[in-house]
């Protein structure tokens, strides 16, 4: 099928819209894999590398620099277009993958991890982004399901392949298999994707405004991914790094607030359904990746099952998310984001609550279909008020909002894993693997599923206050009309 979308001043010549939502789903991919296919094979890294002490950084460093990126890359793909910075993510990516191959010594695959983290930087707020270009709202939903679904797999596939590559092959296959990857999207976006030059001048480029953003994003994550491991909460070095952050984003905000062109427009979150969605998206990534992190420790650390079965307790989660997501469509254009929302963050409220049930007698399955409630809740609910906020955004702002919500999606996972990590450390002892272990293990996870739990009472608050009427029909018409669609 190809279109011509007529309202996208960027995007107006002929373009096909499947190899384009296979390039992206391929990007996606790169990320989702390298965000999980490296954890089964980090000791052997570690052993043939020399250096156990930096196996964190492998995790952090990728983690840092994709957060830190996404509402820079986001609001630059409104400035230079998406396809520039859509094949940017890639070959960022492309180039970290060669170098992380190719390491000869840890901080050679750090600094490689951090040029793929930078790669997902651009490529997931991007990729979002032209999903909501190219397609209207009644098929945004089912895109932004494929996309999601990318992740599922990825999430199940990923430490598979980790492990099979580190025993049988060796561990530098993980990322030599990004390269036809990232061949395959990025052929595919410079043949079938194409811009329009853009009318007018380009908007000048706030670089004061992304050092600062980038310098205080970095430190208060740093200090988030860090604190309670390295060093202590109320240290020194975390005081100095939480101080120099708060100042640093304190100046970026004042100089966002007086810039005409602004590297990240705070202005946007006063508008309810930009920043809502973005509330909401800072709560689900306190859930995702709490749940992410704890749900397997309780697997192995209290029902004593091995890696692969606790993976598949998380695992029934990501796959409630893409199938939820998929349907999401049917939903909102139904109900309305707002309704749609309200059901999906009850969903998440229900799923969190049950997990308070669980003990030392519970058995996997219980816990996979607890987490399969959060998942269905989550498909209903960061999916459709992303759409949302996009669907409200103009095509020069779409790019940012994307950003922004992805970056506080990001936030929360930190936020999220350093509250849930000092629950845990305070009240457990480390095993000689470093995993949480000891009497008290079951007792700190019921306090982390409790917090969870309110995370999800505060989101079905947030979801309320969505705006009742969202310009869902308006966008659907604008859509219909400006869209011209012809059969293959």
């Amino acid at each position: 099928m190809e279109f011509v979308p007529a309202s996208s001043s960027a995007v107006g010549l002929r373009s096909e819209r499947g190899p384009i939502l296979l390039a992206l789903m391929l990007s996606t991919a790169l990320v989702a894999l390298d965000a999980t296919i490296i954890a089964t094979a980090s000791s052997t890294i570690a052993r043939d590398l020399g250096s156990f002490a930096q196996v964190p950084w492998l995790f952090s460093a990728y983690m840092l620099a994709q957060a830190v990126s996404t509402p820079l890359f986001g609001r630059l793909a409104d400035v230079l277009g998406r396809k520039r910075l859509m094949l940017a993510g890639v070959g960022f990516f492309l180039v970290g993958s060669v170098l992380c191959g190719a390491a000869w010594s840890m901080p050679v695959l750090i600094v490689g991890r951090v040029l793929q983290g930078l790669g997902a930087g651009a490529v997931m707020p991007v990729s979002l982004t032209i999903a909501a270009d190219i397609y209207t709202l009644q098929e945004r939903a089912k895109t932004q399901g494929y996309l999601a679904s990318v992740w599922a797999i990825s999430s199940v596939v990923g430490p598979t392949l980790g492990g099979v590559f580190s025993e049988f092959v060796s561990w530098r296959w993980i990322f030599w298999i990004n390269l036809p990857l990232c061949f395959a999207a990025a052929t595919m976006l410079v043949l079938k994707y194409h811009e329009s030059p853009r009318e007018g001048d380009r908007e000048p480029i706030d670089y004061l405004g992304a050092t600062l953003l980038t310098a205080g994003s970095t430190l208060m994550l740093l200090g988030l991914l860090e604190g309670g491991t390295s060093w202590a909460w109320l240290s020194v070095p975390s005081v100095a790094i939480f101080a120099a952050a708060v100042l640093l984003l304190a100046g970026f905000a004042v100089h966002a607030l007086r810039s005409s062109h602004p590297m990240l427009n705070l202005r946007l979150l006063r508008n309810r359904v930009v920043g809502v969605p973005t509330a909401i998206a800072l709560l689900v990534g306190v859930i995702v990746l709490g749940l992410s992190t704890y749900v397997p420790i309780y697997a192995q650390g209290v029902l004593g099952v091995g890696p692969l079965i606790a993976g598949f307790a998380l695992a029934a989660m990501t796959v409630g998310w893409p199938l939820a997501a998929t349907n999401a469509g049917r939903v909102y254009l139904a109900l309305g984001f707002r309704w749609t929302a309200l059901i999906g963050a009850s969903f998440v409220t229900v799923g969190t609550a049950l997990t308070l049930l669980l003990g030392e007698s519970s058995t996997v399955i219980t816990v996979g279909i607890f987490t399969f409630v959060v998942g269905i809740g989550m498909g209903l609910t960061a999916v459709p008020t992303l759409i949302a906020s996009q669907s409200s955004a103009q095509f020069s702002e779409r790019g940012a909002v994307t950003g922004i919500n992805m970056f506080a999606r990001s936030l929360g996972s930190a936020v999220g894993v350093a509250i849930c990590g000092a629950i845990i450390n305070a009240r457990t002892t480390a095993s000689a693997d470093g995993t949480p272990s000891g009497p008290g293990l079951m007792d700190a996870l019921h306090v982390v599923f409790g917090l969870l739990f309110l995370v999800g009472a505060t989101l079905l608050v947030l979801a309320y206050f969505m705006p009742h009427d969202h310009p869902a029909e308006q966008s659907a018409k604008t859509d219909q009309t400006d869209q011209t669609t012809t059969s293959v």
